[in-house]
């Protein structure tokens, strides 16, 4: 390479001719002659000597003709391939993109106002469910596809109660509705395409749409699915939280700065290019969403209600009426004809007893007021005396012969 460099320069800079440039060298005047007719650098190539995996292709070829999916080491047992696996692993990766169908990704534009990408996040297990224990509840994130604005909430379930509730928590802070939700199959949702009923109820009530994703396809939602992977890693390192309501005050405080960065794909950071999104998405609802529809059960002896996996206390004094419960992500309220029988703060942990312990009182009171009323209706208990009968007269009863006396006997020391 060095030799080519410094005889084009010769030649051209200085005007020497070949033999002079041969001389001064101490090359050949042929080398001297193919350097200067050469207008690339020379490269050494050297003849491929072959692989032994190269009389298995054909049949390789075959099989993923018939098989684009089929595993490598399938491939090698049916080929009767006997070499190392590395090498025909790597011949496999080479041939099966002739033989399966591509599916490209087309790069996305997007309008102001009309699209905001949905997905759930799930950090480390950094939440103290207060038993010992460390919990990693999901963090809905929702980012603005235009203006790549980012809006994120940790919520205590994946239910669809709390997804929903979730999402109009974010849209109410945001002060707009997009036109369409993105999600993926997301069983809070609905799944193949196929919403379930609070979803519907939800997308009405806010005169939006919400569309879900092929399955298996990160692509059509990568806005969103870049914003985790930035709070995974912008956010979460250092940090320490004592439960949900402070991982949720910690990232409001944060998501403003994550806002003012410039983002590359926009060339602009996402509040400046907000306003254009507020201005083309929707108003909200006059009137708030339901998130769920209440959950009606009779109460039970036992005065408790279960909301996603954990217990929480009802007044015992509608036992045997039914009871709504209407579960909220800070808070779960249980009413009996429209009346408030029960308000707990809502506990991000599984399996726990939550109680009031005016419940417990009140359950007290009812149960010695139970014992006394069934005390009054038995009357008053009278002492009487039983006889007791000889163990003759059952003998004769049943017509069982006498056993004949036993013989004193003395003990003769």
């Amino acid at each position: 390479m060095e030799d080519w460099a410094e005889i084009r320069r010769l030649h051209r800079a200085e005007g020497l001719g070949i033999k002079t440039i041969a001389r001064r060298l101490g090359i050949a005047r042929n080398t001297v002659r193919v350097a200067l007719a050469a207008h690339e650098p020379p490269k050494y190539h050297r003849k491929p000597a072959g692989s032994a995996v190269d009389a298995f292709e054909p049949a390789i070829r075959e099989l993923l003709g018939q098989f684009p999916d089929m595993p490598a080491t399938v491939i090698g047992e049916r080929v009767g391939w006997t070499g190392s696996s590395s090498v025909l692993r790597a011949r496999v990766a080479l041939l099966r993109p002739l033989f399966r169908g591509a599916d490209p990704a087309d790069r996305t534009t997007y309008a102001a106002g009309h699209i905001v990408q949905c997905d759930l996040w799930f950090p480390a297990k950094v939440i103290p469910d207060g038993a010992g224990a460390w919990i990693a509840p999901p963090v809905l994130t929702m980012v603005a596809a235009y203006s790549r604005f980012v809006m994120a909430v940790m919520l205590p379930s994946r239910l669809s109660g709390d997804l929903l509730a979730g999402m109009w928590q974010l849209l109410a802070g945001l002060g707009a509705v997009p036109k369409t939700l993105v999600w993926d199959n997301e069983a809070g949702i609905g799944q193949h395409k196929r919403l379930t009923l609070p979803a519907r109820t939800f997308a009405g009530t806010l005169g939006t749409r919400i569309y879900q994703t092929a399955a298996r396809d990160p692509e059509a939602k990568g806005v969103v699915e870049r914003a985790n992977q930035y709070l995974q890693t912008s956010f979460m390192p250092g940090r320490s939280f004592t439960g949900g309501v402070d991982f949720n005050a910690q990232l409001a405080a944060w998501l403003p700065r994550a806002n003012e960065r410039k983002v590359r794909a926009t060339g602009a950071r996402p509040v400046d290019l907000l306003g254009a999104d507020l201005a083309a998405m929707g108003a909200l609802p006059p009137v708030a969403p339901t998130s769920a529809p209440p959950l009606r059960v009779r109460l039970a002896r036992d005065y408790y209600v279960r909301v996603a996996g954990n217990d929480y206390s009802v007044d015992p004094q509608v036992i045997g009426r039914f009871v709504d419960i209407h579960p909220g992500l800070d808070r779960v309220m249980v009413t009996c004809a429209g009346q408030v029988v029960a308000d707990h703060a809502r506990s991000w942990a599984s399996w726990q007893v939550i109680t009031d312990p005016a419940h417990v009182a009140a359950a007290a009171e009812l149960r010695t007021a139970f014992k006394d009323r069934c005390a009054a209706t038995r009357g008053p208990v009278t002492a009487t005396d039983v006889g007791l009968r000889e163990l003759s007269d059952y003998d004769e009863m049943f017509a069982l012969p006498v056993p004949a006396p036993r013989p004193n006997l003395q003990v003769v020391r």
